[in-house]
C-alpha cells in the first residue's frame, strides 16, 4: 500500500481525536512537572494529573489512533474493494522504515508507560496522596497524624503493608472511597475501627519487637489547676510496660497480652469494640479459661453472635497515629512545654472554657477563641493586661492552633468521637475486661488492681520542665565510693561488666614483684580522716621515730617510697619538691649521699 495512502487513513474522525489527545496530554504531562519542579515540592492535585488522569488520557489517545484507521480502512474496503488487511512486504524501503518508526515508537511508549506507572504506584502510597488530596474528608486523620509519634511513617506502611496482594485490596476498595468522596456519600465523622485493616503481626510488629522486654517505664504526668495560680500536681509512675518471650524466662506486665506464648480472645457487642461481656485467655501451658461479665445476662447462644476476635496490638494501641487531645490534657501539655504562659492568671480554665463551646467552622472558632481569651483580661485584670499582652496573644495563638489540631466541626471530629484505649482516663480502655466484673466458671476473677499496670511513685506539686522528673533520692553504691573513687564515672570501672564486686584486685592488678601478701585495704584505707603516712606506721611502727624526727615528717610516706615497693623514690621523686637542688650532683642518686638506707638499717 503506497505510504500517501497510509497516511490518509488516519484522517479518520477517531485517529484524529486520539492524535490530539495524545499530544495534549504529554504537553500537560511535561508543563506540569516543569512546574512541580519549579514548586520544589510535591502538590497532590499535580501529581494526581501527572501520573494518574493525563497518562490514562495519553493511553486512549494512543489506542484510538490505530483504531480510526483501521475503521476507514474498513470503510474503504467496502467501497473500493481493498483487501481486508495492508499487505506488509519487508522489500520495499519504505515498509521498512514505517515498521522501524513503529517499532522504536512502541518502545518509547512503553518506557514511558512503566516509567509512569511505577510514579503512579508511588504517588497512590505517598502521604500526600493519602492525606492531603481528600483535603477535606480526611483533614482530622492527616491533621492529627502529623502531630503523632508516626509522623514519619508512611500512611501505606500501617494501612496496606508490604506486598502487592494487600496493595491490589486496599486499591479496589479504594475505588470505593473516591465514588464517595465525589459524590459527598462519604459519613461524617468516618466511622473507626478500619474493618479492613491488616493484622498487627504484618504492620506494627515489622518495626516494633514483640519479643522485648520493656520492664518498668517512668511516665511522669502533668496537670494544671483552674484556679487562678494554675496550681500544679505532677504524679510520677512506672508503667509496668514488660513483655518478653517464653525463651528468655520473662513474660510479665502489660504487654504479657501480646500474641508470643498467650492467646486473648473476646466478644464485642458494640462495633467500637467498647463493651466485651466474653473472654477467653489460653497461657503457655495450654490451659484455656472462659470469663463471663456478671453485669450481663448472656445466652451461649447470643455469646457465639459476638464479633470474636483475637487480641493485638491495636486492641490497646487503636489510635497510635491519630490521637485527637482532649482540651485540658492538650492545654496542660502546652503550659508544660512553656508554649502558654503559665504565669496568667486563669490561662488554664479559660483556654479549655475557650475550646469546649460549639464552633460551626474553624474560622469562628479562631474568632471565638480569640474574643474569649482577649476581652476575659481586659475586663479582669486591667492592670495586667498591658504589661501582659504580648504573653496573651501567644496564648490565644496557641489555643487556636490546639483547636485547629484536634476539633474539626465540618467532619463533627473531636476528642469524644473516636475512643482512645490506652488507659482509662477519658475511654474505659482497660476496664473493658479489667472493671472486676468478668468471672471464670471456677471463680476466678479479671482483676482490677491499679499495681497489675503501675505503681506510683511520686507526687509533686511544682512543676518541672518537660525534660525532668521530680528528684530522687541519691544513688546508694553497694560499697561507699570515696576519694578518688568518688569523682570516677560509673563507665571508668563497670566497662569491665555490671557484676564488679568490692575488691581493689577487680581493677587494679598486684604487681607481681610487690613484697606485700596482705590486702589492699591494709595501706588504703577508706577513712579519709586517716593520713597515709599513719596507715603506713600501722603495719610498720619501728619507722616512725627515724620518720618523724627529719623534715620529711609531714610528707606522704609515697612521696619517697616507689608505692607497692619498699625501696625509696628516684631522683625525680625528690626535685618534685627540691627544685633549687636540680643542678646538684647532676648524675648522683640523693639516697647515696643522704644514707637514707643506711638510716634504715641503724633504726
Amino acid at each position: 500500500m503506497p505510504d500517501g495512502h497510509i497516511r490518509s487513513l488516519l484522517r479518520h474522525p477517531v485517529s484524529l481525536v486520539g492524535l490530539g489527545l495524545s499530544l495534549l496530554s504529554l504537553l500537560a504531562i511535561v508543563f506540569l512537572l516543569v512546574i512541580e519542579a519549579i514548586l520544589g515540592r510535591g502538590n497532590p492535585y499535580i501529581g494526581i494529573f501527572v501520573y494518574m488522569i493525563y497518562p490514562a488520557l495519553l493511553l486512549m489517545g494512543i489506542l484510538l489512533i490505530p483504531l480510526g484507521a483501521f475503521l476507514e480502512r474498513r470503510r474503504r474496503a467496502r467501497g473500493e474493494g481493498l483487501p481486508p488487511y495492508p499487505r506488509i512486504d519487508l522489500n520495499e524501503r519504505r515498509t521498512r522504515g514505517v515498521l522501524l518508526l513503529v517499532v522504536f515508537s512502541s518502545v518509547v511508549f512503553l518506557g514511558l508507560v512503566s516509567t509512569v506507572s511505577y510514579q503512579a504506584y508511588h504517588f497512590t502510597e505517598s502521604v500526600t496522596f493519602c492525606g492531603a488530596l481528600c483535603h477535606s474528608v480526611m483533614e482530622p486523620e492527616y491533621k492529627a497524624y502529623q502531630a503523632s509519634p508516626h509522623a514519619r511513617v508512611t500512611c501505606a506502611e500501617c494501612h496496606v503493608g508490604p506486598g502487592a496482594g494487600w496493595y491490589v485490596r486496599s486499591k479496589l476498595a479504594g475505588a470505593y472511597q473516591i465514588y464517595s468522596v465525589l459524590f459527598k456519600k462519604y459519613p461524617r465523622p468516618i466511622p473507626t475501627p478500619v474493618e479492613s485493616l491488616r493484622p498487627a503481626q504484618e504492620t506494627c510488629e515489622q518495626c516494633h519487637w514483640p519479643e522485648k522486654f520493656f520492664g518498668a517505664q517512668l511516665k511522669v504526668v502533668t496537670r494544671f489547676g483552674h484556679d487562678e495560680k494554675n496550681s500544679v500536681r505532677q504524679v510520677s509512675s512506672l508503667i509496668r510496660t514488660g513483655g518478653g518471650s517464653p525463651t528468655t524466662g520473662i513474660t510479665a506486665g502489660i504487654h504479657w497480652h501480646m500474641n508470643i506464648a498467650n492467646e486473648v480472645w473476646y466478644g464485642a457487642t458494640d462495633p467500637k469494640r467498647q463493651k466485651i461481656p466474653w473472654v477467653r485467655m489460653k497461657d503457655s501451658q495450654g490451659r484455656v479459661s472462659e470469663y463471663f461479665d456478671r453485669s450481663v445476662s448472656m445466652t451461649p447462644e447470643q455469646i457465639k453472635k459476638l464479633e470474636i476476635r483475637r487480641m493485638d496490638c491495636m486492641d490497646c494501641h487503636n489510635r497510635p497515629s491519630h490521637i485527637f487531645r482532649d482540651p485540658d490534657g492538650a492545654v496542660d501539655l502546652a503550659l508544660l512545654t512553656g508554649l502558654i504562659d503559665r504565669t496568667l492568671p486563669y490561662i488554664k480554665r479559660e483556654a479549655v472554657r475557650a475550646l469546649s463551646q460549639t464552633y460551626q467552622t474553624k474560622e469562628k472558632a479562631r474568632e471565638g477563641i480569640a474574643t474569649a481569651l482577649d476581652s476575659f483580661y481586659v475586663t479582669h485584670y486591667p492592670k495586667l493586661y498591658p504589661t501582659k499582652r504580648e504573653a496573651i496573644k501567644k496564648a490565644i495563638s496557641e489555643v487556636q492552633k490546639i483547636y485547629q489540631t484536634n476539633i474539626f466541626p465540618e467532619m463533627k471530629v473531636d476528642w469524644r468521637t473516636h475512643p482512645d484505649n490506652i488507659g482509662h482516663t477519658l475511654y474505659p480502655g482497660c476496664f473493658r475486661c479489667h472493671e472486676g466484673n468478668h468471672v471464670s466458671r471456677d471463680g476466678k476473677v479479671i482483676r482490677k488492681d491499679c499495681q497489675l499496670c503501675h505503681t506510683i511513685i511520686a507526687q509533686e506539686t511544682t512543676v518541672l520542665r518537660p525534660t525532668e522528673v521530680a528528684a530522687a533520692e541519691r544513688f546508694a553504691h553497694p560499697w561507699p565510693l570515696r576519694g578518688k573513687h568518688a569523682t570516677l564515672s560509673c563507665n571508668q570501672c563497670h566497662w569491665r561488666g555490671r557484676g564488679l564486686v568490692g575488691d581493689c584486685s577487680t581493677c587494679h592488678l598486684r604487681p607481681a614483684d610487690a613484697p606485700m601478701a596482705f590486702s589492699c585495704d591494709q595501706c588504703h584505707l577508706k577513712e579519709q580522716s586517716v593520713k597515709p603516712l599513719k596507715s603506713c606506721l600501722s603495719c610498720h611502727p619501728n619507722r616512725g621515730e627515724l620518720h618523724l624526727r627529719p623534715a620529711h615528717a609531714a610528707a606522704d610516706c609515697t612521696a619517697c617510697h616507689m608505692p607497692h615497693q619498699w625501696t625509696a623514690a628516684k631522683r625525680e621523686n625528690c626535685l618534685g619538691c627540691h627544685q633549687d637542688k636540680k643542678d646538684h650532683n647532676p648524675q648522683g642518686i640523693c639516697r647515696d649521699c643522704h644514707q637514707f638506707r643506711q638510716q634504715a638499717k641503724t633504726s
